[in-house]
Parts: C-alpha cells; structure tokens; sequence
C-alpha cells in the first residue's frame, strides 16, 4: 500500500468515525476527542485506540465493537481491531473546537 493510499483511506476511516456518536452526547465520537490514534497498516487493515468519556460509560460493552465494525467495513480497508484505553483518562478538554461550541462549553 503506497503513502498516498494509507493517507486516503484515513481519511475515509474518519470520515467513518464521524459518523458514530456517543448515544448520550448528541456529537460524533471523533470529535468528541475519543479517538487516540488510528493506524492504516501496509495490508490495509486499521488500528483504532480509543477511549470512552468514563470507564462506566453506559455503552463500554457495544461501542468499540461498533466502532471496529463500521471502520472495518470503510472501503478499502481489511479489517480493523480496536483497542480500549483508559491513559490518559478522557476528559473534555479533548473534545474539538466545535464539539465545545454544540455542547455550549465555549
């Protein structure tokens, strides 16, 4: 997989993670500062290590099997795994720009 293809499907791959959202927080979970990293691996399969908003997120169970799911199904990706981490422990100052503004924090 050249650079020029692994940069396009990142980009696919957030265009996928906008469109998950936290079911109690009415903004996409990439926004809200969830995702710590995603990785396009030479064989196209992706790496996503994220986080939820408390480890008693009410959605810890579903969410990052969601999320591995929906990323893995982005074109031209393989697969994805999904790693859950709790470090550094979210909080909001995470979230986007626009994220603090819906949410009226700005």
């Amino acid at each position: 997989m050249t650079d020029d293809e692994k940069k396009q499907l990142e980009e696919r791959v957030v265009l996928t993670l906008k469109s998950i959202y936290d079911p109690e927080i009415p903004v996409d979970i990439y926004e809200l500062g969830l995702i710590y990293d995603v990785v396009i691996n030479d064989d196209a399969s992706v790496y996503v290590k994220m986080t939820l908003t408390s480890p008693a997120c009410p959605v810890a169970g579903s969410l990052p099997g969601e999320v591995e799911e929906k990323v893995g199904q982005t074109m031209g990706a393989t697969g994805a795994k999904v790693d859950l981490t709790f470090e550094p422990p979210w909080d909001r100052s995470m979230m986007s720009e626009a994220a603090q503004l819906e949410l009226g924090f700005m």
